[in-house]
């Protein structure tokens, strides 16, 4: 049985927003023009002075009771987010010598909500029974008539839906400029946190680690473009021509990036969970940019 290899729906989404939607084009344009702004004038690293807190909400949809995901295998993966996006992760010793000085700290939190959009107490978890067998990419599992849920505020609450998707798809991702309704991150039970239903070798919560990063407007290292033509718009990730699976050796040379090659252990590569173990501090800056531009409302 050949190894599976990381589906991400993202960049999916994304061409499909700009076909479906005209203001999500000129939203884009608009974020990255501030993006770049911002990070030119110090904007962006300003917003790293203090800690960003974003409240977030797992909307739990189920068929079978395995996807009817704990409260701890959901513990578990705010816990992971908490350690990957504080650059406290046990694992990122991992870096190669190369590249040990750029594992960058976000200054990011994430916490389950404590209050549901009406103000009462809540655990930050919801639970909605489906008769679906699975989901894909698109906005079903984010809508009852598709058999989902709704969001709550996607200006004030991160959402991550956790379902089953067919396909082999991991997870996906809606960018910053996307339809409110429709906002935040899509994961496959089985690669939502470290415990409980998850299966190797994507059992390490990477898999939202990945997905929020697009959600903070991150792209994938290698552009999507597979001839090294592309730009994740960050100068500190080497060029390379395309993704990386499993668990490669370091270094992978392409697009003339030698000596030190694919930066494969980014959490923005398709490498697997136990592979992927940093952001940069231009992943950063460009993240901070959205939390001080399309996503400024969201941890105030």
């Amino acid at each position: 049985m050949p190894a599976r290899r990381r589906q991400c729906g993202a960049m999916q989404e994304y061409e499909r927003l700009l076909e479906e939607q005209p203001s999500f084009r000129q939203n884009q344009q608009r974020t990255e023009e501030f993006t770049a702004r911002s990070i030119a004038t110090g904007e962006a690293q300003r917003v790293t002075r203090r800690l960003i807190t974003i409240p977030t909400v797992v909307h739990v949809v189920y068929k079978r009771n395995r996807e009817n995901v704990s409260k701890a295998q959901i513990n578990s993966q705010i816990a992971v987010l908490n350690k990957d996006f504080r650059a406290t992760n046990p694992d990122r010793g991992n870096v190669p010598d190369a590249w040990k000085g750029l594992v960058a700290d976000a200054k990011v939190k994430f916490a389950l909500a404590r209050r549901d959009p009406d103000g009462k107490a809540t655990n930050g978890v919801t639970r909605t029974k489906t008769e679906r067998d699975s989901f894909g990419t698109g906005d079903a599992v984010k809508t009852r008539s598709g058999g989902g849920i709704r969001p709550w505020p996607t200006n004030r609450y991160l959402n991550i839906w956790v379902c089953n998707l067919g396909g082999g798809l991991l997870g996906y991702a809606q960018f910053p400029g996307g339809p409110a309704r429709t906002d935040g991150v899509v994961i496959l039970y089985s690669a939502f946190g470290t415990q409980g239903a998850v299966q190797a070798p994507f059992d390490r919560g990477r898999t939202t680690t990945h997905e929020v990063g697009h959600w903070l407007n991150l792209r994938h290292i290698w552009a999507d473009t597979m001839d090294c033509s592309g730009s994740d718009f960050v100068a500190d990730t080497p060029n390379s021509k395309g993704p990386n699976y499993g668990k490669p050796k370091f270094p992978h040379v392409s697009c003339n990036n030698a000596p030190n090659g694919d930066m494969f252990m980014n959490y923005m590569d398709y490498v697997d969970d136990e592979a992927m173990i940093l952001f940069t501090p231009g992943q950063v800056m460009r993240m901070n940019a959205t939390l001080a531009g399309p996503r400024k409302k969201i941890g105030r």
